[in-house]
């Protein structure tokens, strides 16, 4: 009996993915919620399991291809056993992982990469190195040749001067030179430059600065990091205290905390706090939600869990979706300062950076070094004025520097 394997449904306004990876080849046996490909979207990775034990019989979408929720990706024979002897032969399109050639055992890392992530067979490309060895710029002009459409149709040289540029694309494509290489975009790449865009084109976007003396919260941190640790199994970060602060403050700027939808604005009165997260993928923003609501060690715990799960790939569609505000931390890879985009349709977004000691004039005028970081605050200007941003990003310093205030919400 033949189990169709379809592409699941992938969350709230999700409808389409990328094959990013296939696990296994037709002809593998597969056992009951085995991994058999993995699905990219705009937002995250997933992975499709078995429904099934049997043998893969077919796969009816090749790596690199879209599908829509729904698809059919391939065929399971129920309860078959896979032959030893032969495998079976491979329909179009080919799987990822190609069937061995002479040219398999020469490749390099980086054509092998290209090779596998394309599901393409090296056999049937003609290489130009060395012995016919191939190299990436065989691969990447085969992927160009597949890609073009079959025929293109004469266009006057006037009327392709004066057709006007497609919306968004910046620059059109052009020929590869031989020191370089062409690589089709992720579909999680795709959609972080399709929503930094919009933020751009849609937000009248402007940002504030201030800067923010750490020495109290890193005291605060080095007394009691010892015992927090021990209690709740977890490090007592910087993220935590921001998070709560920034809290303190979306309480008493409520705009900060709002949304514009058409004509009308939405005053959100809950604060889940977006924590930007930086993979090899590309950047993702994991919701930690209700933030008011939960101690230092349940912010700390969720933001560690995020992070983990973030670089895994294993974060899900409603993990990140329906942030009332974010933070973002440049200062761990070493910014000093940053003007941060805004989260769409989110209103403010804090940047974090680097601590640095630097020389600074105290209240009774003496000068001493202070471990500061500066503190940027992005805001939607159609709903935040100058004066609110102003306020909101002071209070942070405010709690920040005494960070008892927090406590006892002064």
């Amino acid at each position: 009996m033949a189990t169709e394997i379809k592409v699941p449904a992938l969350g709230e306004s999700v409808t389409e993915a990328t094959v990013s990876k296939w696990f296994k080849n037709p002809g593998d046996s597969v056992q009951v919620d085995e991994s058999l490909c993995e699905l990219e979207t705009d937002k995250v990775t997933v992975e499709v399991p078995s429904p099934v034990a049997g043998v893969l019989t077919s796969i009816n979408v090749a790596q690199g291809a879209d599908v829509g929720v729904g698809a059919l990706l391939g065929l399971i024979e129920e309860g078959a056993v896979a032959k030893t002897s032969a495998p079976p032969s491979k329909p179009a399109p080919a799987p990822a992982a190609v069937a061995a050639s002479s040219k398999d055992t020469t490749l390099s890392p980086a054509v092998q990469k290209l090779v596998s992530e394309h599901g393409l067979n090296p056999a049937t490309i003609e290489g130009t190195g060395k012995d016919g060895r191939l190299v990436k710029g065989d691969v990447l002009a085969h992927l160009e040749e597949q890609s073009a459409p079959a025929s293109k149709p004469a266009v006057a040289p006037q009327a392709a001067k004066a057709a006007p540029a497609p919306q968004g694309v910046q620059y059109p494509p052009r020929p590869v030179g031989p020191r370089e290489e062409k690589v089709p975009m992720t579909r999680l790449r795709k959609r972080i430059a399709e929503r930094l865009k919009e933020a751009q084109n849609t937000a009248a976007m402007l940002t504030t600065f201030n800067e923010v003396d750490m020495t109290n919260v890193m005291a605060m941190r080095a007394r009691y990091k010892d015992g927090f640790e021990k209690k709740h199994g977890v490090k007592l970060g910087f993220m935590s205290i921001f998070a709560k602060a920034c809290v303190t403050a979306l309480r008493e700027i409520p705009a900060i905390n709002a949304e514009i939808s058409g004509d009308d604005i939405i005053y959100k009165n809950h604060y889940d706090i977006g924590i930007a997260v930086g993979t090899e993928q590309g950047l993702v923003v994991p919701i930690v939600r209700d933030v008011d609501a939960l101690t230092f060690a349940g912010v700390e715990k969720a933001i560690n869990d995020f992070g983990k799960r973030a670089r895994e790939g294993r974060l899900t569609v409603d993990e990140m979706t329906g942030g009332t505000f974010t933070i973002t931390n440049g200062g761990v890879f070493g910014s000093l300062l940053s003007t941060p985009i805004l989260n769409t349709p989110q209103s403010g977004i804090l940047g974090m950076h680097k601590i640095q000691q630097r020389a600074m004039v105290m209240p009774d005028g003496s000068i001493a070094a202070r471990p500061m970081m500066y503190l940027a605050l992005s805001y939607d200007h159609r709903v935040v004025d100058g004066r609110e941003a102003v306020t909101f990003l002071v209070r942070v310093k405010e709690c920040i520097e005494d960070p008892e205030r927090i406590m006892i919400d002064a």
